[in-house]
């Protein structure tokens, strides 16, 4: 009696909630309708089957949250069912706290893949990159892992380690790390500085709910410092809300010009983002900064500054996450992430899988020391340092260590230099050097 109840229970449960998602009456059933009811069945047949046949007792919650796992997770690599913690772990992480290793993940042509580690974490420290591809975690084998899965085993308490094995497609072996856990703290804005006394630079590394207000007060304080032009790093900006790219896409763009453009199944998920022209930061040229850790929001970002031909774009070919997620809160307090909507750049292009490609490409350079001729002033800095007998050992020591912090990234430099290059031309700084 009990397993019958179980079978009509889960049955009316899934058709209703089969009926809800296809929004179709009963008199107008197409075949691929009657296909899914009759699948359905089945699945309520194998529920009872576990019920009565299974070695031991099955909870009826634990087997429909693995239906539900499953079956999110085989639609694409980033659709997935969160169980009530999971979801709770979300919230937490939009708000910018969260606990792990700190890189964002998905699942691309079947392979466990690091989308952008996040700056100032554990796995970037590591030296874990954007396109890495996870093979094994903690020596088991990530193959066929669902995403949530894969989440589950990376995440953990502070303190704690989790070995990953590596494979990176310029490496000709794999590559093994073991990184500590530890809490995230993220501020959507990692840097905002004056470069010289005209080129400003923010870093933004994540689209938090409070990145759009974030980033207006930095360009307000920057304006006040004499800014006439900008470079926003995107680089390894893993995206974030929807809603905040949109916002901060829309700082940088007059009135009436679209963001980006929506296009689901149904009607009701298309949707084109224009920009409101509430406040504008229009009046300076700028550079984006972009890799291929640069994804979802950021591309959108790029998508709408490139397409309405607000700045240039340089660095590297972007992730190619072309889609929105929507988050769907269940009575339970579980959640679905479904995939409803490809997103379009203003031109009407789709950068799934291709990602927004620069103006002005650029491969990064590692180098762990600064060109030749700014190193020789450093040296010439330090025996002057070493000759003063009134800088203290401490001092000297913290030169040191501002040394061995420097690192030179080209992709920056060439930045400065296109800003460079148009302020001169529109007659707004004299033709001098621009020291970083």
């Amino acid at each position: 009696m009990r397993f019958s109840f179980l079978k009509v229970t889960v049955c009316v449960f899934l058709v209703l909630c089969g009926s809800i998602y296809l929004g179709c009456a009963a008199e107008n059933i197409k075949d691929q309708d009657r296909e899914l009811y009759r699948e359905i069945e089945l699945f309520s047949d194998v529920v009872t089957i576990i019920q009565s046949d299974y070695v031991e007792e099955s909870e009826p919650k634990k087997l429909v949250y693995g239906a539900l796992e499953g079956m999110l997770s085989s639609l694409d690599g980033y659709s997935q069912f969160m169980d009530p913690e999971d979801f709770k772990e979300m919230e937490i992480e939009t708000k910018g706290e969260f606990g792990g290793l700190g890189i964002e993940i998905g699942i691309r042509k079947g392979v466990l893949t690091i989308i952008a580690p996040i700056d100032g974490t554990p796995a970037e420290k590591a030296g874990l990159k954007a396109g890495d591809k996870i093979v094994k975690i903690n020596k088991e084998l990530t193959r066929d892992i669902k995403l949530i899965d894969a989440v589950k085993k990376l995440r953990g308490k502070p303190r704690t380690k989790v070995e990953l094995t590596i494979l990176r497609e310029d490496e000709e072996k794999l590559l093994n790390f073991i990184i500590e856990r530890n809490i995230i703290k993220l501020k959507s804005i990692k840097m905002a500085k004056m470069l010289d006394k005209e080129i400003a630079y923010i870093k933004l590394i994540e689209f938090q709910e409070k990145s759009s207000r974030e980033l207006e007060e930095k360009l307000f304080k920057l304006e006040k410092k004499g800014m006439k032009a900008l470079i926003l790093d995107l680089r390894n900006n893993p995206g974030g809300l929807l809603d905040v790219a949109y916002e901060v896409a829309d700082k940088f763009l007059a009135k009436d010009k679209v963001i980006v453009s929506l296009k689901g199944r149904i009607p009701a998920q298309n949707k084109v983002y224009k920009s409101r022209g509430r406040r504008h930061f229009l009046d300076f040229p700028m550079v984006v900064l972009v890799n291929e850790g640069s994804a979802s929001g950021s591309e959108i970002v790029a998508g709408a500054i490139q397409d309405n031909q607000r700045g240039i774009i340089l660095g590297s070919k972007t992730f190619g996450k072309g889609s929105v997620q929507t988050v769907i809160p269940l009575k339970d307090g579980s959640a679905a992430r479904l995939t409803t909507a490809v997103y379009y750049t203003p031109k009407g292009r789709s950068i799934r899988d291709t990602g927004i490609i620069p103006d002005v490409k650029i491969e990064l350079k590692e180098e762990k020391e600064l060109p030749e001729e700014e190193d020789i002033f450093k040296k010439l800095e330090e025996k002057a340092i070493e000759k003063s007998p009134a800088k203290s050992r401490a001092e000297r020591g913290k030169r040191v260590k501002d040394k061995e912090d420097v690192i030179y990234d080209n992709q920056l430099q060439a930045a400065v230099d296109v800003l460079k290059g148009i302020l001169i031309y529109e007659g707004k700084v004299e033709n001098r050097e621009v020291k970083q």
